[in-house]
C-alpha cells in the first residue's frame, strides 16, 4: 500500500517510533511517505520505498504565529495527488490529526477518499492536548480519525478520562528492532566512561520538568555513596543547568558526565549497569525499553505506562514519583552484587523481546488493511 505518515522530526519518542514504524513498513514492500518540516532525525533515505516531503511554511508579517497546520494540511492534498497516498497516519494529536482531518475534507472535493489512523503518544493527550486552549480541537480530531491508537493502556484510559471521545481505541504498544540487539555490541569498550571496579548508570531525555533529572541526580549521589559509580546524562533541556550546579556543589564533578543530545545512545546503553527514569508521567517509556533492549534493567516510576513496560522485580523495579529514597535502594540492590545484576540484565531483555518490532508491525498492518477496506466499502 502507499502511505503518509506525519511526526514530529525531533528526538522525541513519538518521532523516533513514526521513523522506525515507517522504515520497517517499507522494508515489507509498503511505499511510504513522511510529511514533516525536516527529516527526521532517524530517517535514512537509502530505500526506494522512502519518501520525504518537507512542509515549508512562509514567513508573513501579519502572522504572528506561522499557520503550521494550514501549510500541513495544504502540503498533504499535494502528496495524496501527486502520488496516490491511499492511507495517511498521523502522530501526535496537535496538530497533526487537525491537519490530517482538513486535508480529507479538501481531498472530497477532488473525488479522493483518504483514511486516517491517529496514533496518541502522551503529552499531546494528557498534557498540551488537554489545555483549555486545544480541547476541542484534540477532541474533534480524534473523534473524526477514521482509527485511533494509542501506545499504552494507561493512555487510552487518560484519553477517555480526559475527553469526550466516541470513538473506540486500540492499543498498540511501542516497539523496538530486537535483531539490532542479538548480538554484543561491537564497539562496547567501558573503560572509555568508567573504571573497571565503577558501575554505569545512565539516564537519557528531553530534560524537562516531567522528567525530574534533580531526580535522577539526588539517587545517584546515594548510589554512588554505596557503589562506585558514574553517570552518564544523554540529552539537553531546560533542567539541566539547576540539576548540574547541584551536581557540582554536592562533589559529583567527576563522577556526572553530560554529553547532550547523542547519536550513539545504543553504544551507551551497551556499557551501561542500570537506567534511570524517575518522571512524572509516561505514556509508554520508549527510554526504557530502549535501555532494556541493551540488557540495561531499569529504575523507573510507576507512573502512566511505565508499569506496562518495565516490571517491577523482574526487569528492575518501579517506585513513587519523588520518592528518591526508595530509587536509590532498590538500584543499591541491583548493583551491589555481579550475579543478582547479570539476573536483572537478562530479565530486561526477556522483557523486551515481547516488544520487538515484528510482533508490532503485523498490528498495525491489520488496522491499515481494515480501514482501507472500510473506505472502499463506504
Amino acid at each position: 500500500m502507499k502511505l503518509a505518515i506525519v511526526c514530529y522530526p525531533t528526538f522525541g519518542g513519538s518521532g523516533v517510533v513514526a521513523t522506525m514504524l515507517g522504515t520497517a513498513l517499507a522494508e515489507r514492500g509498503h511505499e511510504v511517505h513522511f510529511v514533516t518540516y525536516k527529516q527526521p532525525v532517524r530517517l535514512e533515505l537509502l530505500s526506494r520505498n522512502i519518501f520525504f516531503h518537507e512542509v515549508n511554511v512562509e514567513e508573513y508579517p501579519l502572522f504572528h504565529y506561522q499557520p503550521y497546520d494550514l501549510a500541513l494540511s495544504s502540503k498533504l492534498v499535494n502528496v495524496v495527488q501527486e502520488y496516490g497516498i491511499e492511507l495517511l497516519h498521523v502522530h501526535y494529536a496537535i496538530p497533526h490529526a487537525y491537519a490530517g482531518y482538513m486535508a480529507q475534507q479538501m481531498l472530497k472535493d477532488h473525488g479522493i477518499t483518504l483514511p486516517m489512523v491517529t496514533t496518541l503518544h502522551g503529552t499531546d493527550i494528557t498534557l498540551v492536548g488537554n489545555h483549555p486552549v486545544y480541547k476541542p480541537s484534540v477532541t474533534f480530531s480524534i473523534n473524526h480519525s477514521d482509527v485511533v491508537t494509542s501506545v499504552s493502556a494507561s493512555l487510552k484510559n487518560d484519553t477517555i478520562e480526559l475527553f469526550d471521545i466516541t470513538k473506540h481505541i486500540d492499543v498498540v504498544p511501542n516497539f523496538i528492532d530486537m535483531s539490532q540487539y542479538k548480538t554484543e555490541f561491537k564497539d562496547c569498550d567501558r573503560t572509555i566512561m568508567a573504571f573497571p571496579q565503577e558501575r554505569i548508570i545512565t539516564h537519557i531525555s528531553n530534560m524537562r520538568p516531567v522528567k525530574r533529572i534533580m531526580d535522577v541526580v539526588k539517587v545517584f549521589e546515594k548510589i554512588e555513596k554505596e557503589i562506585p559509580s558514574i553517570l552518564i546524562m544523554v540529552g539537553d533541556g531546560p533542567e539541566r543547568f539547576a540539576a548540574e550546579e547541584y551536581a557540582n556543589k554536592a562533589g559529583l564533578k567527576l563522577k556526572i558526565k553530560w554529553v547532550g543530545n547523542s547519536t550513539e545512545i545504543d553504544r551507551i546503553l551497551c556499557f551501561s549497569d542500570l537506567f534511570l527514569l524517575p518522571s512524572e508521567k509516561e505514556s509508554f517509556g520508549l527510554a526504557a525499553l530502549e535501555a532494556m533492549a541493551n540488557r540495561t534493567p531499569v529504575i523507573s516510576t510507576n507512573t502512566g505506562g511505565l508499569p506496562e513496560v518495565n516490571e517491577d522485580g523482574v526487569s528492575g523495579f518501579t517506585c513513587s514519583v519523588g520518592d528518591i529514597d526508595g530509587m536509590a535502594a532498590k538500584a543499591i540492590k541491583i548493583l551491589q552484587e555481579d550475579h543478582v545484576l547479570d539476573t536483572f540484565k537478562n530479565a530486561a531483555f526477556a522483557k523486551a523481546e515481547q516488544y520487538d518490532i515484528l510482533k508490532i508491525i503485523p498490528q498495525y498492518e491489520k488496522l491499515y488493511e481494515t480501514v482501507l477496506a472500510s473506505s472502499h466499502d463506504s
